[in-house]
């Protein structure tokens, strides 16, 4: 058992200070005023910087200069969970993007034994396709692209304590195959999709319950066709936006903030530069290059980011307009709830996962706590 102490909480509903947060195990066990903190538990003192939930990611490709896509592995998830780290990310989901039946499980089989010896890590598998869009497909191997057979989605749902969430196009997949998704427990993803705003509404009332990436990869709202963009904003699901800068105009994240309120979540899409010192990566089988903080194949197209969380939430705050408490929710608490773990994650509450973030008023990450395990950067 030990204390944090010298910081400034950001709990659930409220922002503290002159109080401590007293871990216990792989547990957080309270919130006392730093004054009433019995004089002989341990104590570790902040130096004033914030501290709050770990973030979650809930879309990440690679990062640390590796990709899942191209090494499907455990020493990958190993490399991506070390990197997060140093960012304040201490839950995330490995994202597949667009692969052969064959690649899909073996993310599965790998996701499944990495997240059964690390818990509260990697939270589950993101399988961003096979069943989207070839005119959305963006980066994503059009090769590979395809509609779905009964016997890959019957193995997804089969392995539903694993695959967290699916990414697919409306206009390609049947409401029986996202209902079947959602009744095993997957939480259906629209997005990479051209479709209109009667197909997404009529999977969203299937069960769809988030959107991939808001804005990019799909159908944009227009004066007589609303799109994908349309339909997330007339509905109550979870969106993911990317706040990098060059996927989403500021105003759009402030507009789609308004709208959207907690349903608007933070994720990075990172790629391999994400946390490493590389020009260019390979992202299956497409060179992408890495230049002044953008990700972009030989034609231009956006090949994912390396924005990290930390990042996001800091452009949130000084380029967006949204409050420091606020930001740090989109991307701790309505991630957590978007997936259902926040019974367990996703804030700093008695009972809780002690998996936790420390960073300055800079936005530097000095530190992380893991499953109650205090780590310095």
């Amino acid at each position: 058992m030990y204390a944090l102490t010298n910081c400034i909480i950001y709990s659930e509903r409220s922002t503290l200070k002159d109080y401590a947060v007293i871990i216990k195990n792989d547990l957080i066990d309270s919130i006392v005023l730093s004054a009433e903190l019995d004089p002989n538990m341990q104590q570790i003192d902040l130096n004033g910087a914030n501290l709050c939930s770990g973030f979650i990611d809930l879309q990440i490709n690679g990062c640390g200069g590796v990709m899942f896509n191209d090494e499907i592995s455990e020493n990958t998830l190993e490399i991506m969970q070390t990197t997060n780290l140093k960012s304040g990310t201490t839950s995330y989901l490995p994202t597949l993007i667009t692969s052969s039946d064959t690649d899909i499980l073996k993310a599965i089989e790998i996701t499944k034994s990495f997240r059964d010896k690390n818990k509260n890590q990697v939270l589950g598998l993101h399988l961003e396709g096979p069943f989207i869009s070839l005119e959305k497909s963006g980066i994503h191997n059009k090769s590979f692209i395809r509609s779905p057979n009964q016997s890959i989605i019957d193995t997804i749902c089969a392995n539903s304590d694993t695959v967290k969430t699916i990414t697919i196009a409306p206009e390609v997949t049947s409401s029986k195959t996202i209902k079947q998704l959602g009744a095993s427990g997957i939480k259906v993803s629209i997005g990479h999709s051209n479709g209109t705003y009667t197909q997404a509404k009529k999977a969203i009332n299937n069960g769809a319950s988030l959107a991939t990436h808001l804005f990019n990869a799909m159908s944009p709202m227009t004066g007589r066709e609303p799109g994908l963009v349309g339909a997330v904003y007339d509905s109550s699901i979870y969106a993911g936006i990317i706040v990098d800068g060059f996927h989403v105009s500021y105003p759009n994240i402030r507009i789609s903030k308004q709208i959207m309120a907690d349903k608007l979540i933070l994720v990075t899409d990172a790629t391999a530069p994400a946390g490493a010192n590389i020009d260019k990566f390979n992202f299956v089988g497409t060179t992408v290059y890495y230049k002044n903080g953008k990700c972009f194949g030989e034609d231009g197209t956006l090949g994912g980011s390396a924005v990290t969380l930390i990042e996001s939430i800091k452009q949130c705050v000084k380029h967006v307009g949204i409050e420091l408490d606020e930001a740090i929710r989109m991307a701790t608490l309505y991630p957590a709830r978007a997936i259902s773990v926040d019974n367990k994650l996703g804030s700093i509450t008695e009972g809780k996962v002690a998996n936790l973030a420390i960073f300055d008023k800079d936005y530097q990450v000095n530190a992380t706590v893991v499953n109650g395990l205090y780590k310095e950067n």
